[in-house]
């Protein structure tokens, strides 16, 4: 059974990694075709062209996330299809293999693509993705804008604050930033305007700042305003830069431990949490859709080829993968619209080719 394991896992991880490296040089085509138009915009500023391959370089651990499902499915798929077309599948079968057993040794494989896929996409990626910003960021024109900017909410004993950071550079510079101060009875205490701020460890650094606070009022006299203008100021706070990136920007790249924590900020805050619970539940099931493409690819073995039939059923695990990956994308909008329950939105898609996958291993293997 080791001679087996060995010949299997040995002939699905070179496919694997062959297919995997076809759809990188892909990506990073499309990526080198960006960052040529990136080099035009800002060359006049110093962003030279060892710094757009050097920011291309480090979208790889991103790229490899997203692509490691769907070319475990590929590669699996033509290493059986072409085992079974050369009728060694049936010599193995032969020779002991039941289908349980070929099954439970797929799985043990596809652990093995989990822990890289939970890799990439929990630690290599986000590290990746804050040096690529840290390249690009002092070249840019402006930093990263939105409409309104990023609000956000957080609670510190009696006082509720509610915070408005209008650009981000997506590392820990602000600019143009606003603290509003509110007691426990919704009455506004303090605006804090601060043009530039940076974020550290349980505070913000925050700079130019222009500080207004409203005494009273008392049932003698009415509410005074007091204004004053300091040159820095310290505002302790929970809120992290990947808090704003997620509020500013897209929470995609923050890994699990940080969306965790940034629902629990949302909860505390009496916010809505729903997009960031579905993409925490995303995060935490995307690793294990390997699994799902493994079992998917086990019938393909069991099947009889003709000479020149192996690239039509690779094709067709080609478009499995894609209906899967288009399949996630639109679960998750609908249940954001429509306020399911992110835990079952976000396994819907996995579960349903896990049953498509078994349903199909038992008609072609079990049953037959």
């Amino acid at each position: 059974m080791k001679t087996v394991r060995r010949l299997l896992f040995g002939e699905i991880i070179r496919a694997v990694v062959f297919v995997a490296l076809g759809f990188l040089a892909l990506f990073l085509f499309f990526d080198m075709v960006d960052e040529l138009q990136s080099l035009s915009r800002f060359g006049g500023q110093g962003y030279l062209l060892q710094h757009a391959l050097l920011y291309i370089s480090l979208k790889i651990p991103s790229h490899l996330y997203e692509l490691l499902p769907i070319s475990v499915l590929i590669g699996s798929i033509f290493v059986m299809a072409r085992l079974a077309q050369s009728s060694e599948f049936t010599i193995l079968r032969t020779g002991g293999l039941e289908p349980w057993m070929a099954l439970s040794s797929l799985l043990k494989l596809g652990l093995i693509f989990v822990g890289l896929t939970f890799f990439f996409g929990d630690y290599a990626a986000p590290w990746a993705e804050r040096q690529a910003q840290q390249i690009k960021a002092p070249y840019q024109g402006q930093l990263t804008l939105g409409q309104t900017g990023a609000w956000l909410r957080e609670k510190q004993g009696t006082q509720q604050f509610a915070v408005n950071v209008r650009r981000f550079d997506g590392i820990d510079q602000m600019e143009e930033v606003r603290i509003h101060a509110f007691n426990e009875r919704g009455q506004l205490l303090a605006i804090t305007h601060a043009q530039k701020a940076q974020i550290q460890s349980g505070q913000w650094q925050l700079q130019q700042v222009d500080h207004k606070s409203i005494l009273g009022p008392s049932p003698q006299q009415a509410a005074q305003l007091s204004a004053v203008k300091l040159g820095t100021k310290v505002w302790p706070t929970g809120i992290s830069a990947d808090m704003v990136a997620a509020a500013l920007l897209s929470p995609d790249r923050m890994s699990t431990w940080e969306l965790f924590g940034y629902m629990r900020h949302l909860s505390v805050n009496n916010q809505n949490a729903q997009r960031y619970e579905i993409e925490f539940w995303r995060k935490v099931f995307y690793p294990l859709s390997c699994l799902v493409m493994l079992v998917l690819a086990l019938p393909f073995a069991y099947l009889h080829f003709r000479s020149g039939q192996i690239a039509g059923h690779v094709f067709g695990g080609v478009l499995a993968g894609i209906s899967f990956a288009l399949l996630n994308n639109v679960f998750s909008f609908i249940g954001n619209l429509q306020n399911w329950q992110p835990l079952l939105t976000s396994a819907a898609p996995a579960l349903l080719y896990s049953a498509v996958s078994l349903a199909a291993f038992w008609w072609m293997v079990l049953r037959r």
